[in-house]
């Protein structure tokens, strides 16, 4: 575990004035700025831009979870042709460094965040320890989302000599964290030290109290089938403390390319081969176009015609009328499983060289494609949902589910707007959400549109791993598993990654009690909290 506690005092720095949310660098000499000048503050808007860097692009959510949750697809197949790891659950020439790369990226973050605590507490910064705490639980948590058992009890203490840590189960690490959560909430002080340099809240106190309880909430509702207990317990707790009560109150990090903090899934999407590849799934279209849902000529398009159109990033068209999206699972290989052999296939576009086999299925807008786009950490929207999924479970909730659906709907269609591209008139989102409340039939009815829902708008948000997450705690939306030839899942929708290679050798035997704790390693075990719905 010692690659994961490098200490670097690198600042970045933000200035911050009105809506201005440019980062801006600044140069600190690490050999010359020590612990007794530098302001910590510098290194939070690095861990901001870490905890966002690990949860776009390529360090997995696009190549794995965008793909396994059928929100989007691609024909792509093996070997070089990265997407395969996605639509089919098929290994290409670099999977093992995708496999890795949250965990490594994980604990180099927490490892920030643990700089900037230690430096904070030396100077009686209680404010930024208790932000830090924040994002240590908050991205630790992400980690054991994805993995499963993680050291979190003995890690990032390698200067006090643990340089092999011991596997916490997810169980306990859960409840830790939940508790080291609410300790640092709890000791948050309006007269204490000032935030600086806050990329996300400008140093609000207010909306980052908000923030750590509406992440508590998020974490308690992962464990409604193992520990309702428990997560009703923290479920009251995260509403006494009060979550987010409108989308001004989410956490959505602002990019800056200029200043090299771009968007991840942006730049990914950037690439020529993706512009191409990378198409909404026939899952997702469909949902959308069954309500009307006024998000879908918002995020979807489809090019011009050829080749040359599809791989290129001018604007299509997104009436929605047109939209079609792909289907998991399908190849160009001429072979059964190429597209050309699915029931809808709606043709090709383009004529002799200039074909493009799936020119007429529906791509990401260029909202997707902005280096500058915001990355959507936690939504107004998503509290709200898990909020009326509670409220259907019974719990004691101060409104009802469909108070709550209704409210994350509208939060979700006036977040989309947060992407700079087109947005959603206020009138259109109180009429959608007149015309499609919640079904209350049954607990179970209810469940299912709210769990929908938070599919559909993490996904549109570009929040795959969460996306994800929920599909495991809840069951929704039901997929059809893709059952390609080669796959490395037996058939089965993956429900967790492998650990990284590199453990065997720098922690070997935590990982082998990891590995005995949860049976094994590989991409169908449930980690503890996911009941296998």
């Amino acid at each position: 575990m010692k690659k994961y506690i490098s200490i670097f005092l690198t600042g970045v720095m933000l200035a911050v004035s009105g809506c201005d949310g440019d980062f801006a660098d600044i140069n600190t000499d690490p050999n010359r700025a020590d612990g007794e000048v530098f302001d910590p503050n510098l290194i939070l808007p690095t861990v901001s831009y870490n905890y966002g860097n690990m949860m776009t692009g390529y360090t997995g959510a696009i190549l794995f979870q965008s793909m396994w949750v059928q929100l989007m697809a691609s024909t792509s197949t093996g070997g070089a042709n990265y997407y395969s790891n996605a639509d089919k659950y098929v290994a290409s020439g670099s999977t093992n460094s995708y496999i890795q790369s949250v965990w490594n990226d994980g604990y180099s973050a927490a490892s920030r965040v643990y700089q900037m605590q230690a430096l904070a507490e030396s100077k009686g910064l209680t404010n930024l320890v208790a932000v830090g705490e924040i994002w240590k639980v908050l991205t630790l948590s992400f980690v054991s989302d994805i993995y499963g058992d993680i050291p979190y009890s003995e890690a990032l203490q390698a200067e006090a000599g643990i340089t092999q840590p011991k596997y916490d189960s997810q169980s306990e690490a859960y409840l830790a964290m939940l508790s080291d959560l609410e300790g640092a909430l709890s000791s948050i002080n309006d007269s204490g030290d000032e935030i600086k340099n806050d990329v996300l809240y400008g140093g609000d106190l207010t909306k980052w109290r908000k923030l750590g309880y509406s992440i508590m909430l998020r974490m308690a509702m992962r464990l409604v089938e193992v520990d309702p207990s428990t997560a009703q317990s923290y479920v009251q707790k995260a509403i006494a403390g009060g979550v987010f009560s409108s989308v001004d109150d989410e956490a959505a990090l602002i990019s800056d390319d200029a200043n090299g903090y771009s968007n991840s899934s942006a730049n990914a999407l950037n690439v020529t081969d993706d512009v191409y590849e990378v198409r909404w799934s026939k899952k997702l279209v469909d949902f959308l176009k069954s309500n009307s849902d006024p998000r879908l000529s918002i995020i979807a398009e489809v090019p011009a015609a050829g080749l040359v159109a599809n791989r290129s990033t001018a604007a299509g068209n997104n009436d929605p009328s047109i939209q079609i999206g792909l289907p998991n699972g399908y190849d160009l290989s001429g072979r059964s499983t190429d597209v050309s052999n699915e029931p809808n296939y709606p043709g090709p576009t383009g004529t002799g060289s200039d074909v493009a086999p799936i020119g007429k299925y529906s791509r990401p807008t260029a909202i997707y494609r902005d280096r500058d786009a915001p990355v959507f950490i936690l939504t107004y929207a998503e509290i709200q949902f898990l909020l009326a999924d509670a409220a259907a479970r019974g719990y004691t909730v101060p409104g009802t589910a469909s108070e709550y659906y209704a409210a994350g709907l509208e939060g979700a269609l006036a977040t989309i707007g947060k992407f700079g591209g087109a947005t959603v008139p206020a009138s259109t989102a109180s009429a959608f959400v007149a015309d499609n409340p919640l079904d209350i039939s049954s607990s179970e009815a209810s469940l299912k549109m709210i769990n929908e829902q938070i599919w559909a708008t993490t996904g549109i948000l570009a929040n795959f791993v969460e996306s994800w997450n929920n599909w495991k705690r809840s069951g929704y939306p039901e997929l059809t598993p893709v059952n390609y030839s080669g796959n490395f899942s037996s058939g089965q929708i993956p429900r967790r990654q492998l650990y990284p290679a590199s453990e065997s050798t720098t922690n070997p035997q935590g990982l082998a009690n990891a590995i005995s704790n949860m049976g094994g390693d590989t991409w169908i075990n449930n980690v503890w909290w996911d009941a296998g719905n």
